[in-house]
């Protein structure tokens, strides 16, 4: 029976103590308590802001822009004032921006969010990505860490940061609300936008759009046109896509892709019935530019284009891109239809065009 005593008094008391010290911790660190009620929401991405801010800089461009003051007058030019933003991406000083922050700058100056200004170098420009790659000499910069935007998740939260309207270190919160986009209307040719509902103004373009772990994932570029019953629809170039570019410029000065020369459209389901191709494979050649590879392989307006290399292509976009990702002086093997009659033929890329500043 003693014991019995003996053990339950040591059990009470080691409740007592655990008890008193759970009470110390409590009292000293109240931060290490588990959250309640919230089941582990985060309450705040102040971290993730605190890591990558730093890397957004405020650009400032100048450009004359023609005018007539009344129809009796002469032409005339004015300084026109616009702002953007710009992301470091290399501590050796190079930052991205949107090929159209900067295209037809008479003047570009970048402020760093400690405050230096600089007139950049423009590296290169690539139009039909809406990138471009600048580059100042000001030491060691602080870059921000690039992400994975292919990892990217719909409802992942994603944060911009930005100049809009010159409000210099603004960031608004959305979440990831599509992949992929495509936005027929805009500038670029071969993006596919990461689609958020993060708040994009003027002076977003070029900003950065981060991950909650201050990645950068995506470089702001555009917003649906806007009126009174649209909100909430941005778009991004995505990361991936903006590392390819970057290192294509850094080697080249410019994107180098491939090209056969000639303008595709998509087929309905009618056209393809009427041709007699089953499912949904298949684009129409409405062009062929003279003197250009397509037509030095023989063909023609009105042919159909079923397979390029192996791939089925169902849409002029991805035969865009299967064409642009080859090299100049790569083989395209090409599987069409002609007058209801298949045929084989080669093209021999070439380079693609540089698009106009």
């Amino acid at each position: 029976m003693a014991g019995l005593r003996s053990a339950l008094l040591f059990v009470l008391q080691s409740i007592v103590v655990g008890l008193a010290v759970a009470f110390l911790v409590v009292l000293i660190r109240p931060d290490l308590l588990p959250s309640i009620g919230n089941h582990g929401a985060v309450t705040s991405y102040a971290d993730a802001v605190e890591i990558s801010a730093p890397a957004v800089a405020n650009v400032y461009t100048k450009r004359l822009v023609e005018y007539t003051p009344s129809p009796d007058e002469r032409t005339r030019f004015r300084v026109q004032n616009s702002f953007g933003s710009a992301v470091v991406i290399d501590p050796e000083g190079y930052l991205v921006t949107n090929y159209h922050v900067v295209a037809q700058a008479a003047e570009i100056r970048i402020q760093l969010s400690d405050g230096r200004i600089a007139n950049p170098e423009r590296v290169g420009m690539d139009a039909e990505t809406d990138l471009a790659l600048l580059k100042v000499d000001l030491g060691t910069l602080p870059a921000v860490k690039l992400g994975n935007s292919s990892q990217l998740r719909i409802g992942d939260v994603v944060l911009a940061i930005g100049n809009p309207y010159g409000l210099a270190k603004s960031v608004t919160q959305g979440i990831v609300s599509g992949k992929g986009r495509v936005i027929p209307e805009a500038l670029p040719t071969f993006a596919d936008f990461i689609q958020t509902d993060a708040a994009i103004n003027a002076g977003n373009s070029g900003g950065a759009l981060v991950n909650v772990a201050g990645e950068l994932v995506g470089i702001n570029s555009a917003v649906l046109a806007q009126d009174a019953e649209t909100e909430g629809i941005s778009f991004a170039i995505p990361v991936d896509l903006v590392r390819g570019v970057v290192d294509e410029i850094k080697q080249h000065g410019r994107v180098i892709r491939g090209w056969m020369g000639l303008q595709p459209d998509d087929l309905t389901d009618a056209e393809r019935a009427a041709m007699g191709i089953e499912g949904s494979v298949g684009i129409l050649l409405s062009e062929v530019y003279a003197g250009s590879p397509a037509d030095i392989a023989d063909l023609r307006a009105g042919d159909a284009i079923l397979e390029i290399n192996g791939e089925q292509v169902s849409s002029q976009r991805q035969a865009r891109l299967i064409v642009a990702a080859a090299n100049p002086g790569d083989a395209l093997e090409l599987i069409g239809l002609r007058d209801g009659e298949r045929f084989r033929t080669t093209v021999i890329a070439a380079e693609r065009p540089v698009a106009p500043d």
